[in-house]
């Protein structure tokens, strides 16, 4: 995340907080974020500087308007207005941050060599959530090379309980072992 990032996106979930409109504004930027990471030309042409800012906000209204609460179309505004437009996904991470933060929220990155079930996930999401007394977000990435188990990254924790890493675990094991 960018200083420029930390800085606006904390300044409009302050903003939102205060109003309440906290969480239907995370879902719009969130949305509009993977729309702008989709078609990213969109927001190289709010930060191009060949066109004059009054007619990249004025794009950017004539987009927006109608379509995203007025706060997050007012936000896109000064950050392409500021240069700043760029940086819009790094204003959606620390707003995100804000709003766990607040809400008790722990995004949880598992990694798994199959798909979980959603058995296996509604179980490790309660597991986690009483271990950490936190709502858990889960989400699950597959990687074959794990070979089975799993990987846990959260709050700046990884987890690992791969069989990968028990083979590991075990190569090193025998490696330092004197006989």
């Amino acid at each position: 995340m960018t200083e420029v990032g930390s800085v606006y996106g904390q300044a409009l979930y302050d903003l939102a907080r205060e109003e309440k409109l906290d969480k239907q504004i995370l879902g719009e930027i969130t949305a509009l974020n993977e729309s702008f990471q989709q078609e990213p030309d969109f927001l190289r042409l709010l930060a191009s500087p060949n066109l004059p800012k009054q007619e990249r906000c004025a794009l950017a209204d004539s987009t927006l308007r109608g379509s995203v609460q007025p706060y997050v179309l007012n936000f896109i505004k000064i950050l392409t207005e500021r240069g700043y437009a760029k940086q819009f996904a790094s204003c959606v991470e620390a707003y995100r941050q804000h709003y766990n933060q607040d809400n008790g929220i722990l995004p949880v990155q598992a990694v798994t060599a199959l798909p979980l079930t959603e058995a296996q996930a509604q179980k490790l999401t309660e597991k986690l959530s009483g271990i950490t007394g936190k709502t858990i977000e889960l989400t699950n990435r597959v990687d074959e090379g794990c070979l089975g188990g799993v990987r846990l990254s959260y709050d700046g924790k990884c987890v690992d309980d791969t069989i990968a890493s028990r083979l590991d675990n075990i190569r090193n094991l025998l490696k330092n072992t004197v006989l």
